[in-house]
């Protein structure tokens, strides 16, 4: 019987919990083997590479780059071409997913399918976990783009917030603000010394997260009127979100309250400081993540006129992307959502309800 093996591109914020999650818990998803390609050889990344291979990954990089991984007393299993023909499903976490669909993924016949994350739009069907599963076709979806953390947390709002019992939307539109930290703990690049704000350059939704929010609702043929802005803060803790939704009933905060409470994929803090929410994700979550499509600041709720909601989310950064990743990779291999599911019981513990 042929292996179910998957092959992570890129071990940077993203791909490094991905491979450890797929390695840790290999034996949940039925995986037989997780592989994982370097590109480049550091000395600082070593003890990073040696951890991840002690846990069962399998290093392939390109070939003019395997002596130098040998040389750093990395053992080399594969190179990469063989790695992703060889490949069940192919995730790439690098910046670089476009491109490298067009180098090498397009014209793979192996891999069931492929996966390429944040701001790779038109890579393939934009998905968030939880919003819009069953936008995926069998047959058709072999290309999948895990929307940004950001998007996630403004769709599963969406979602939880306007979505009625028979399965249409209240929504009039949405508004919201991105306060988007500097960069992560772990890069030293790129932090901003003051508050930095960001550009509309789309004339339609703002910026890039309400134009990838609308595409995700696109894909279940509904067109939702939404605008976002951003600001980068010099901060290396947690994306913030300030949001504003109208609806085209009467609301109540209790009604919005309750409905955050009943979706499992989000959690309700009394916690107003992003620190506070990270240490939690930090001391509680895997690789410090918090699996939660979204943190809502129960506090900061509040209803204006019977039909505005306002109020402040915290975005769990890669950790909505993880869960995503992990979901859409699980039905690439066998597209069954039910399936999907069972074999996803084990995340619970760190898709918080509370924090």
């Amino acid at each position: 019987m042929k292996k179910t093996i998957v092959h992570i591109v890129g071990t940077g914020t993203i791909g490094e919990p991905l491979i450890g999650l797929f390695t840790d818990f290999k034996h949940y998803l039925g995986i037989d083997e997780v592989t994982f390609h370097k590109r480049t050889p550091l000395v600082a990344d070593r003890a990073k590479i040696n951890h991840l291979m002690s846990r069962g990954a399998r290093l392939a990089t390109d070939s003019d780059q395997r002596d130098a991984f040998e040389k750093m007393g990395h053992e080399v299993a594969l190179e990469t071409e063989e790695a992703l023909s060889r490949a069940t499903v192919v995730i790439d976490c690098t910046p670089a997913g476009n491109e490298n669909k067009r180098k090498f993924y397009a014209g793979l016949d192996g891999p069931k399918g492929f996966l390429a994350q944040g701001s790779e739009f038109g890579f393939g069907k934009p998905y968030a976990r939880g919003v819009n599963d069953e936008a995926l076709l069998a047959g058709e979806d072999r290309f999948v783009q895990i929307v940004s953390c950001n998007t996630h947390n403004i769709t599963t709002l969406i979602k939880t917030l306007a979505r009625e019992a028979d399965g249409g939307y209240s929504l009039e539109r949405g508004t919201f603000v991105c306060m988007r930290r500097a960069n992560d703990i772990s890069q030293t690049k790129d932090f901003c010394p003051a508050p930095q704000a960001g550009k509309h350059d789309d004339p339609d939704f703002g910026t890039h997260h309400a134009h990838d929010a609308h595409h995700v609702f696109e894909t279940l043929d509904l067109d939702f009127d939404l605008f976002s802005s951003a600001a980068k803060l010099n901060t290396q803790y947690m994306h913030s979100i300030w949001f504003n939704l109208r609806f085209t009933r009467d609301v109540t905060r209790q009604e919005m309250v309750e409905r955050l409470a009943g979706n499992p994929l989000v959690a309700l803090t009394e916690k107003r400081n992003s620190n506070e929410v990270f240490s939690f994700g930090r001391d509680h979550g895997y690789y410090g993540r918090i699996l939660s499509q979204t943190v809502v600041a129960r506090s900061t709720l509040a209803v204006r006129r019977d039909r505005d909601l306002y109020g402040f989310c915290f975005t769990p950064q890669d950790g909505n992307s993880l869960l995503s990743s992990i979901a859409a990779a699980l039905w690439l291999i066998e597209p069954d959502w039910e399936s999907v599911a069972k074999r996803l019981e084990w995340t619970k513990r760190w898709l918080f309800r509370e924090i």
